[in-house]
């Protein structure tokens, strides 16, 4: 009498029901040679060749970066004066002093208006710039050209540009004369105008960035989807409502960041055009309080806690600008 097959049922001999039998055993899929989750073996040698590609970049960053901040920190919380050799610890007795202190809240508040200007306009006019030479053509990459060479040009260049336009006797204001204004306004020496003008001047340097990656971001998106929307009738406004703006995300996250953190640590701009003026602090920001307060006035330690407290702004506004873009952006 044969033996039956495995894969054959067979009868209990308690109820007389027949059921399959059993498989038979193997091995868990982690046991087999080659699966999935076998385990690498650590060695010496592969933690040295992590260690090579690894250990240059870090003493870089660390040496650069790393360390410049911890310093600056600390450097923050002494009462450190180039004039005095002694130095003693103060703990966060400058960073009170600053939180109390009306003119760093003042150039505070002038970085934080200059950067809502900056990142506006520029974003806004960058698109719009970026959706008129989207067109393929020799005129078009030209003005793209020309957009772009303020971009390459020194903070300082650019600002000496706009210094001879803008100042009271200035490109713009000889024109306006000429049209019969008899009182054209004082655009860098006027309090109500200076703040704005010299957040013009920005937007003019970075327009260019802005248009870039805008343009970028329109050659990513597929002539289908534009095809098809016509197709279905829909019109110029509703493709850009429903393509392009949404697929745009990407280069929205990038332009808003870069212009944030490009405007919060601006001075180069606030030096050439205004010198901190027009009065006392009329368009100071805090890296030119930072430089005046470290230089100027000979006070490292206080220096230190107003860069201490924009790194902690700066910090928080860019990380949560950059989560909030990003839940926005669409994958293709």
């Amino acid at each position: 009498m044969t033996r039956p097959s495995p894969a054959r049922t067979r009868t209990d001999a308690a109820g007389g029901k027949s059921r399959p039998d059993r498989p038979p055993a193997t091995s868990a899929p982690s046991e087999r040679a080659g699966g999935p989750h076998r385990r690498r073996t650590w060695t010496w040698s592969s933690a040295g060749t992590g260690a090579v590609f690894v250990l240059p970049t870090l003493t870089i960053f660390t040496a650069m970066v790393l360390a410049p901040i911890l310093w600056t920190l600390y450097t923050g919380m002494t009462d450190e004066r180039a004039t005095r050799p002694d130095t003693s610890f103060v703990g966060l007795d400058n960073y009170g002093f600053l939180l109390g202190n009306e003119e760093f809240r003042h150039s505070l508040w002038n970085t934080v208006v200059i950067t809502v200007i900056v990142v506006l306009l520029t974003n806004l006019l960058g698109l719009a710039i970026a959706l008129l030479l989207r067109r393929p053509g020799r005129l078009y990459n030209l003005l793209r050209g020309v957009y772009f060479t303020p971009v390459i040009l020194s903070a300082v260049v650019v600002s000496v540009i706009g210094r001879s336009i803008l100042a009271d006797d200035g490109l713009l204001n000889s024109a306006l004369v000429s049209l019969g204004v008899e009182h054209p306004p004082g655009w860098l020496t006027d309090p109500s105008y200076a703040i704005y003008s010299v957040s013009g001047i920005m937007v003019w340097q970075l327009l260019g960035f802005a248009v870039v990656v805008y343009l970028a971001g329109l050659a990513g998106i597929p002539a289908e989807l534009d095809e098809a929307a016509s197709l279905d009738g829909a019109g110029p406004w509703q493709q850009f409502r429903a393509i392009t703006w949404p697929l745009l995300a990407p280069a929205l996250t990038i332009n808003t960041v870069m212009l944030m953190i490009s405007s919060f640590k601006v001075y180069d701009q606030i030096a050439v055009l205004t010198n901190g003026g027009p009065g006392t602090d009329g368009t100071a920001t805090v890296a030119f309080a930072v430089i005046r307060t470290a230089f100027s006035e000979q006070r490292p330690g206080v220096a230190s806690a107003m860069a201490g407290i924009m790194l902690v702004v700066v910090s928080v506004a860019s990380v949560t600008v950059l989560r909030l873009l990003q839940r926005r952006e669409v994958n293709l």
